[in-house]
């Protein structure tokens, strides 16, 4: 059975509450599914996985937050060639760059082999009601075999 990892920087607890929710929706599915900060692990840990996303979210107009800095150096090391991966965040639509660190990280997997999701999961501040099935329903497109890739 395949395992999925969902990973996340969160500084007030939206992105993180997006990233349990996503869980959420895999578990439905039937699927393993570990959730970390990636202040918490290596980010060559995610090789181990069958699939993975991150959840950032975006400082200022677009930038990645300090704390998700080291892991995304680490990405750099990494061969992402074949392993499934997403991208979901949280930002303040009064920024110019809306979820910017979304982009960047979407961009950065892609760079670095990884088949990318091309729908990504960006939400303001923390999921109002009607987005929290929206985060479910996420994780669980994730996981089904037929999601596009860019």
């Amino acid at each position: 059975m395949a395992k999925w990892l969902v990973a996340y920087a969160s500084m007030t607890g939206n992105t993180e509450e997006i990233a349990e929710l996503i869980v959420e929706g895999i578990t439905q599915s039937g699927y393993e599914v570990d959730l970390k900060s990636v202040t918490d692990f290596n980010a060559a840990e995610v090789l181990k996985y069958d699939g993975f996303m991150i959840g950032v979210y975006t400082w200022g107009d677009g930038e990645l937050p300090d704390e998700f800095l080291d892991f995304y150096e680490e990405l750099d090391e990494l061969d992402l060639s074949g392993k499934r991966a997403a991208v979901f965040g949280s930002g303040d639509t009064s920024y110019e760059q809306f979820c910017g660190a979304v982009d960047l990280t979407a961009k950065k997997l892609l760079e670095r082999g990884a088949e990318v999701s091309s729908e990504m999961l960006k939400i303001e501040y923390s999921p109002l009601e009607q987005e929290k099935e929206m985060c479910r329903d996420f994780g669980r497109r994730f996981t089904a075999t037929d999601v596009q890739v860019s």
